[in-house]
């Protein structure tokens, strides 16, 4: 027998009761042409291939796996067996996994977060006696996190009678996720459910103001993970109200009908209706001649219920049931109605009152529920009078708005006890009234002790801000009329002056030193001079000038010569006491920026130059208080004769400028430092000026 196949299966019809050889050749290419060979009983050579569809999905660390093969060989295969094993390990799970039919197999007892490999094979048997395994199959982990809706937001397109609704949400595992599938269906029921895939966390859709259900799931090759749940709830727009009119037919029918003329643009409507809570129910119909349409029920309506009837316009033509979920209708009106209203069950609760006085007060309550009023609310009754102690007139009677849940009485008598009582009415009568709630009014007494109080402490709080103002501003007038002006007595100039009367004490002292240490003396250079603050106020005149130091003693000088090679010690706590007298020739007075002293003579020699002083009489200052002015300063300074201090180098007497030097210690340390520092060095100048220092 000879055939040519053209495809790569071909039927042959052969006797099962002898052996059979065939040989297949390859005729693709003739320059390299293949050969195979088949021997054989025909009852052994029956293969059955691998499934030609294969469905896998994880759930709850099991594997559903579905498994078709070719419409030929599904008679032959009754059962097929599974093996598996982890992602990239080397070893298959024994033993294998046998279905329990044809089409479902189950592997149970995985490990949910790895991955894993499966291969499908099919039961061998007389009609099957070769049954291949099939390609590996990759199954990635199971999802099972629940992806987190994080926002439903309503955003109102131009198009009215829609909304444009942003749906977000978040997945743990979102490495393992592929995409995500958004399921968005009516919550009254209609068909159809539509289905969106996505790759991303947000999804937008446009809808009408009835209520949906939202579900959203993460998928990968393995399966879906559990499904997060959402209601989209209606949209209450009051923009749509006056639109509708309702007429119910007894409790079995009802008929709508709308202001605009509909059927000139729409043919296929919607009518969706519900009570709080409940779900809705919907009936979809045709009508292109009149502008109102009866709507058989299938359940009759409730009494004391508030029914919500919304109409939807559909751009579709006959049948006129919802083809798609989004951006398919738009809402034209809604309207609410009782079938039968009754008056309410239960009275506003929570009565309370709030500023009260001697002749009115406020009253507070909370509304009604919905449930118990069994109606529109048309608003409330406050029944008030005088408690039955005290009463002398009738039940007053005021009427409050429905929206409104406080109320003032007015016109009350003081220190008077009033009972109170509150009760809703609709159209079908006036409800319940609640318990009688008894307040009082405030007495004369009360709000003449409660002025009083008030009155006291806002006294006291004037009179603290008046005594604080008042300190504050005597204060401030003080500090601007009579500034404080320091006290003379801590200057520097008034220590000086003190110190000229000092130098009458000092001078026998300085004179008995003088004479016991008179081969000893020290030679101190000093080219600078200091301008005394003292001369400065009267020029012309004598200026004195007294250093204080700690100690009040002078210590004896050490003995230094220009030509000793020894270092000079200096006792840096030495008293000095020097004074000059300007003359008109002296041209350091006449100038006084001068920094240095031009002596007229070279005053260089061997032998020291005795200081004397003569001690002039001082007469004691005294001032009257603290405080003085600059004239009284100015006229203590010319009561002191300031002391003549002469420089007489052996005998001979010659005027000659001193430096002004500073009170400071700290001054006088360095300045000695100085001048012994630089007589050991041993150099000198045409213009230094040798003086002794006591």
């Amino acid at each position: 027998m000879h055939a040519n196949i053209s495809e790569t299966s071909q039927t042959i019809y052969l006797s099962k009761r002898f052996n059979m050889t065939a040989h297949v050749f390859d005729k693709s290419d003739l320059k390299s042409c293949t050969k195979t060979v088949f021997r054989g009983s025909p009852q052994q050579l029956v293969r059955c291939g691998p499934p030609s569809n294969v469905h896998l999905n994880r759930h709850s660390r099991q594997l559903d796996i579905q498994a078709s093969w070719r419409k030929e060989e599904t008679k032959y295969i009754p059962l097929y067996s599974v093996r598996y094993k982890e992602l990239n390990s080397t070893q298959w799970k024994e033993p294998p996994v046998q279905s329990k039919d044809r089409n479902r197999c189950t592997v149970g007892n995985l490990n949910a977060s790895l991955s894993y490999e499966v291969q499908i094979e099919c039961v061998a048997n007389n009609k099957c006696t070769q049954c291949p395994w099939s390609e590996v199959f990759t199954v990635p982990p199971e999802l099972t996190d629940t992806p987190v809706i994080e926002m439903v937001k309503d955003s109102r397109p131009q198009t009215k009678g829609r909304r444009l609704v942003i749906i977000k949400w978040k997945f743990a595992a979102s490495e393992l996720a592929e995409g995500y599938s958004v399921s968005v269906g009516k919550a009254s029921g209609e068909d159809p459910i539509e289905t969106f895939n996505t790759s991303r966390h947000l999804f937008i859709v446009t809808l009408s103001h009835s209520a949906y259900h939202l579900k959203i799931t993460a998928f990968n090759g393995a399966g879906t993970s559990p499904a997060a749940q959402s209601t989209i709830r209606p949209l209450d727009d009051k923009d749509l109200y006056g639109k509708l009119n309702l007429t119910f037919n007894g409790n079995t029918s009802f008929t709508v009908s709308w202001v605009d003329d509909l059927i000139k643009t729409y043919s296929c409507f919607s009518v969706e209706w519900w009570t709080r809570g409940n779900k809705a129910a919907h009936k979809s119909f045709y009508e292109d001649e009149n502008n109102y349409e009866v709507i058989p029920l299938h359940e009759p309506l409730e009494l004391y219920k508030r029914y919500t009837f919304t109409l939807h316009t559909r751009p579709d033509k006959e049948p006129c049931n919802l083809k798609f979920i989004n951006n398919s209708e738009s809402t034209y009106g809604s309207i609410q109605s009782y079938f039968t209203e009754g008056s309410p069950i239960s009275a506003p609760g929570n009565i309370s009152s709030s500023n009260v006085t001697q002749r009115s007060m406020v009253l507070e309550w909370t509304s009604v529920s919905e449930k118990d009023t069994r109606g529109f609310l048309l608003g409330y009754i406050l029944h008030y009078t005088e408690s039955p102690d005290d009463r002398t007139d009738a039940e007053t009677n005021v009427t409050v708005d429905a929206g409104s849940t406080s109320y003032e009485l007015v016109d009350l008598k003081s220190n008077t006890v009033y009972q109170v009582q509150l009760s809703a009415f609709t159209a079908a009568g006036m409800g319940v009234r609640s318990s009688a709630v008894y307040f009082e009014t405030k007495s004369t007494a009360s709000l003449s002790i409660g002025g009083m109080i008030a009155g006291v402490l806002i006294g006291v709080a004037l009179l603290l801000l008046v005594v604080n103002l008042g300190s504050w501003l005597l204060k401030r007038a003080k500090r601007i009329l009579w500034p404080s002006i320091p006290n003379p007595g801590n200057s520097n100039a008034i220590q000086k002056i003190d110190g000229v009367c000092e130098l009458e004490l000092l001078e026998p002292i300085n004179r008995e030193k003088l004479e016991e240490e008179d081969a000893n003396s020290l030679h101190i250079v000093d080219s600078r001079e200091e301008t005394s603050p003292v001369s400065n106020l009267h020029s012309n005149s004598d200026s004195c000038l007294h250093p204080n130091t700690d100690h009040e003693e002078n210590q004896g000088p050490s003995e230094t010569t220009a030509d000793s090679a020894e270092p000079t010690k200096v006792d840096p706590q030495i008293n000095m006491g020097l004074c000059r007298r300007d003359t008109a020739t002296d041209s350091s007075a006449q100038d006084p920026t001068s920094d240095t002293i031009k002596p007229t003579r070279d005053t260089r020699q061997t032998d020291p130059v005795h200081i004397s002083t003569v001690a002039h009489q001082c007469p004691q200052l005294s001032f009257m208080s603290d405080y003085t002015t600059m004239e009284l300063f100015q006229q203590a300074l010319t009561q002191c004769d300031p002391a003549t201090i002469s420089l007489e180098p052996h005998g001979q007497s010659e005027d000659t400028d001193s430096p002004l030097t500073r009170p400071e210690v700290d001054y006088i340390h360095q300045s000695l430092y100085d001048t012994v520092l630089h007589l050991s060095q041993g150099s000198t100048s045409p213009n230094e000026v040798y003086y002794t220092v006591l």
